[in-house]
Order: C-alpha cells, then structure tokens, then sequence
C-alpha cells in the first residue's frame, strides 16, 4: 500500500459535495440504475450489448467509485468477488442497503481513488462507470489501480469526454455546437452542479494509461441511441452527432 498522503483539494470538494448530494442523486437516478444496473453511461446502453467487461465469475473485483453499487450487486450476483470503493459515506450507505436487500456479500471501503487502501495485486479487475476516474486526477488514480491489479489485470472505465465542456454555455446550461473553449491544457473543469471533474484530452489519456503501465485494448465512443432518454437531462440529439462519452478498456503489462 501506498505511503498516506494529505488529500488535495478536489477531493475534500468532492467529498462534501457528495455526502451532501447522495440522497437527492439516488432519488432523481436511483431507479433507472437499479433497473438496468449492467449498463454503460447516462443512456443505460446494456453490457450485454458492449461487451467490456467479459466474464467476471471467480474474479476478484473492485468497483472503483461505486456509488449506491447498483453494478457491483449485480456482478456479486454472476459470482464475481466485489469490494465498492468511494469517496462519500453517505452514498456507501445506500450501497450498505441495496447489498443487504439483495443479500449480496459486498464490503464497502470509503476512500479516494488517489489512495486506495488495497494490497498489491489484490485484483482481476478494476472498472467504474462515472465513477472514480471521472473525479480524480488521472496522474495520481491510474498509477493506484495498476497497482491494485494483478500482471495483466484489467481496467474498464466510462466517463465524459472532453467534447461537452469545451461547448457548454453556462448562461443557458446546455451543450452547444460551438467551442468555446481550448482543447488543450486543462484536465480539471469545475461543473455547474458542484464538483470538480477530470476530463482530457483523447492523447493525454493514452499517455497517462501507458505511463502507469496500462496496455489499451478498445476506446468505445458512446453514441445516444435514438429516441434515448435519461434522468441526467443530457441532450440527446448532441449525443448522437458527438461522443458525449467513452469507455476505456486497458491492461496492465
């Protein structure tokens, strides 16, 4: 395990941030997700159809920014051997019920990202779905998840792509056709609704994956598909012109 080190301070915010929202963001999201809890990114598109994870049966696990944990009792239940990881309390709470409904066997671990308080090598695979990776520096998160993960352990991550914040108007709150900000030199974005979140471009990912170690398999570009509706109120129409988001998938060497 790591040396323990001060947290910075986009994760003291997005920790407050969290145990703050967690009930109001299970609330509005809390039933979609439980009932398609295999499925990618805010317009559900299901694993059966992707395809990214393979068979997790015997696997050890981590859910890495697990959030209620929809996913990791789903995967506990095809014999998958999950822990869920995050940074808010409060949403372990709910992932805590949701486990206990399911009678599922899924211990919960509260921390960052940037610090997981893991052995080496303790898993087979690490995935998330918007979740740690998409509020933690990359520079700091891919290193830990290497290694956490056995010699060519797997890593399977969705998260929001660079493309909506750089044509996001704040005075209408929407995403646009027009950049309106540069593509480069900048990874961390503070969001209208009160996080800040990690979003790079597509070179500085590679570059961040292959400098922790991470071999990359597939880049899956998420397309909306039509007539797609979400409980995130994402526009849909610019989701299926543009990748709104992307799934990585990648080993470790």
């Amino acid at each position: 395990m790591t040396a323990a080190r001060r947290s910075s301070r986009h994760e003291r915010h997005n920790r407050v941030f969290w145990n703050a929202d967690a009930d109001d963001y299970q609330a509005a999201h809390g039933t979609a997700l439980r009932a398609a809890p295999e499925a990618w990114g805010v317009w559900r598109i299901p694993e059966s159809e992707l395809r990214v994870l393979g068979d997790v049966e015997g696997l050890d696990v981590l859910e890495y920014g697990c959030g209620a944990a929809q996913w990791s009792v789903a995967l506990a239940g095809r014999g998958a051997r999950v822990i869920g990881l995050d940074l808010s309390i409060q949403q372990l709470t709910h992932a805590a019920t949701a486990a206990r409904e399911a009678s599922a066997r899924l211990p919960l671990v509260c921390a960052s990202g940037e610090q997981v308080p893991c052995a080496d090598g303790s898993f087979d695979l690490v995935f998330c779905d918007h979740g740690a990776l998409s509020f933690c520096n990359p520079r700091r998160a891919l290193p830990e998840v290497a290694r956490v993960l056995r010699p060519g352990g797997r890593l399977v991550f969705s998260h929001s792509t660079i493309w909506p914040y750089l044509t996001y108007r704040r005075r209408a709150d929407r995403v646009t056709t027009r950049l309106r900000r540069s593509y480069f030199g900048r990874a961390r974005w503070a969001e209208p609704e009160g996080t800040f979140d990690f979003a790079l471009p597509t070179g500085e990912w590679i570059r961040a994956l292959r400098s922790a170690g991470f071999l990359i398999d597939d880049l899956v570009e998420l397309r909306a598909p039509k007539g797609a509706r979400s409980t995130y109120g994402w526009d849909a129409r610019w989701s299926r012109r543009w990748p709104a988001e992307e799934i990585w998938v990648a080993h470790r060497g």
